[in-house]
């Protein structure tokens, strides 16, 4: 089996649940005992948050390479970034690990055109959703993702940063989410991409009538593939 190497705490919250679904696949596909190989970066998510928010992507860019190199140089066979918002920066990652990412978009788009999904509501980071570094490689897949308006945009980012990150999840937050979804359905939307790792601790396909894409399990999905190969 190959060694998958997690860049993680961002936050933590998602990274606990990419631990648990990795290990639960690697036993549903190979029984027994059977769990994942895997190597984590766990960074401190605070100064990460800090460096985003004041847009310093350069840094970031710099701290996430230097974490993948680490894991490539400590046997990693593959590299899994396990947050949307930092796939920003996965040229720099690329250039720094001689081993594969397996990108969150990739296996998106590829769920989404199975589906044929077209026109999906993205609920993100601001910065997922504002910058183009990952409809556009949903596009590649045949996607054209649709994003709420500002004050949309702003509430989906409060809730992730404020709430989910924390591990606190509202109810009434979820129903103002339920609300967006529901007005965006109405507008010809035929999807939902929960576009970061956090948001399927708020969101669950039976909540919602349109189709659900959580990025996190499909990410998993995709590492397993890469994994149980060999």
């Amino acid at each position: 089996m190959r060694k998958l190497g997690l860049l993680g705490g961002m936050s933590w919250e998602s990274t606990a649940l990419y631990y648990a679904a990795l290990n639960r696949g690697v036993r549903a596909r190979r029984g027994g005992l059977s769990s994942a190989p895997l190597l984590l970066h766990s960074f401190d998510f605070a100064p990460i948050a800090a460096m985003q928010a004041r847009g310093d992507w350069d840094g970031l860019g710099r701290l996430m390479a230097s974490g993948a190199a680490g894991l490539a140089a400590q046997g990693a066979d593959a590299l899994v970034l396990c947050t949307n918002t930092m796939h920003k920066v996965c040229a720099e990652i690329e250039r720094a690990a001689p081993v594969p990412l397996l990108h969150i978009a990739d296996a998106t788009g590829l769920a989404l055109r199975r589906a044929g999904v077209r026109r999906p509501l993205l609920l993100a980071t601001r910065f997922t959703m504002e910058e183009p570094f990952l409809t556009e490689r949903l596009a590649v897949h045949g996607a054209m993702p649709v994003v709420p308006d500002g004050p949309g945009r702003t509430l989906v980012h409060t809730i992730i940063y404020e709430e989910l990150c924390r591990g606190v999840v509202e109810p009434g937050s979820k129903a103002r989410v339920l609300a967006l979804v529901a007005s965006h359905a109405r507008r010809g939307c035929d999807g939902i991409i929960l576009g970061c790792t956090e948001l399927g601790l708020l969101l669950a396909q039976e909540d919602v009538s349109l189709p659900l894409f959580d990025t996190t399990m499909l990410h998993v999905e995709a590492a397993l593939d890469f994994a149980c190969a060999a």
